[in-house]
């Protein structure tokens, strides 16, 4: 299926650059140019069908479906429904907003939250077309888990009382106005669009979306082909590969200051996994970019409280060591 994006890395690589195929350059070079267009193709492609499937998604009907669940089922539906929806950590704070201001409880927005950045369809694509269907599984897997026990954490230790004054407000009003609705009220369903505007905002949302990740797609992928093409072969392996206990914290501190989005970290991780990074120890470093790095709880902060904040950051620090630790001992298995 995709043995027309080797075809034409070599083309480009060794017949028009005319590069040799046994230097580090021309093989960093191929690695490229072979993963920048599948992932531009499969994004392409597959942004536009999922958007078009999810044209009449009404958001306020989501927020109202899930305020009306018990906690148990709406963190697992809120980790779920971060896990469908396209958001980065930085577009994902006004929904969260949103959830907040329609009064449904911190915890299973925060499910939500903390899974959307971790998980969408395009990663889910890229992970199964790179490194198969038994990894990109456990990945949501692991995804959906760490939102559902960390929703499930805070609203056991009642994090709501560390939100910023607005978003506390916010939150307040919301659940009281919930209390004072009727369960009788009629509920209006939405009108389902019509097959040219659901066209339409199809190739409005691919458009949108590929010109927000395609730049992350280009710098993922160059770090990949960095890292693939001249690191020296054991390097890694040598210096973190080795299942030292140490390796996995490392890689999620190390993790923190850079920042990607799950699109554009992949390629990384493809290119740790082929030098000899073990895949928990990968899985670590690279959940660490796309949901811990500092410019999304530089965002946070304006709705959240320092205690929170550092709740939330020592939470998932903790839950991607774990993962690591875990992913490292049954890596045989998978």
């Amino acid at each position: 299926m995709f043995a027309i994006f080797t075809q034409l890395a070599d083309w480009l690589t060794y017949s028009i650059l005319n590069l040799s195929p046994d230097s580090k350059l021309g093989d960093a070079t191929h690695f490229f140019i072979e993963d920048v267009t599948k992932i531009f193709a499969l994004l392409i492609v597959m942004i536009y069908f999922i958007a078009f499937l999810r044209a009449s998604l009404n958001i306020e009907r989501v927020r109202d479906y899930l305020s009306g669940k018990n906690r148990g089922v709406g963190y697992l539906l809120g980790s779920g429904f971060g896990a469908i929806t396209p958001f980065c950590s930085c577009s994902s704070i006004p929904v969260f907003l949103g959830f907040t201001s329609a009064g449904i409880p911190l915890g299973i927005t925060m499910s939500f939250l903390l899974t959307s950045p971790l998980i969408n369809e395009v990663a889910i694509l890229l992970l199964m077309s790179l490194l198969g269907w038994k990894f990109t599984l456990l990945y949501v897997a692991i995804g959906i888990c760490v939102g559902t026990i960390g929703g499930f954490f805070l609203d056991s230790i009642k994090a709501e009382r560390w939100l910023q004054s607005f978003a506390a407000k916010a939150l307040a009003q919301g659940q009281q106005k919930d209390q004072l609705q009727h369960e009788d009220t009629p509920v209006v369903m939405p009108v389902v669009m019509p097959f040219s505007e659901r066209h339409q905002f199809a190739k409005d949302e691919t458009f949108e979306i590929f010109g927000r990740v395609w730049k992350w797609v280009i710098i993922g992928v160059g770090l990949g082909a960095a890292l693939h093409g001249f690191v020296p072969d054991g390097w890694i392996e040598q210096y973190l590969g080795a299942g030292q206990w140490w390796s996995v914290p490392a890689a999620v501190l190390l993790g923190i200051p850079l920042y990607s989005n799950a699109t554009g970290v992949i390629p990384v991780m493809e290119s740790l996994i082929i030098n000899g990074l073990p895949i928990g120890t990968t899985l670590a470093f690279c959940m660490s970019t796309v949901a811990a790095s500092f410019p999304e709880f530089i965002l946070l902060k304006q709705v959240m409280q320092w205690r929170l904040l550092a709740t939330v950051f020592f939470l998932l620090l903790v839950s991607f060591t774990v993962v690591g630790w875990l992913f490292n001992a049954f890596s045989s298995f998978l």
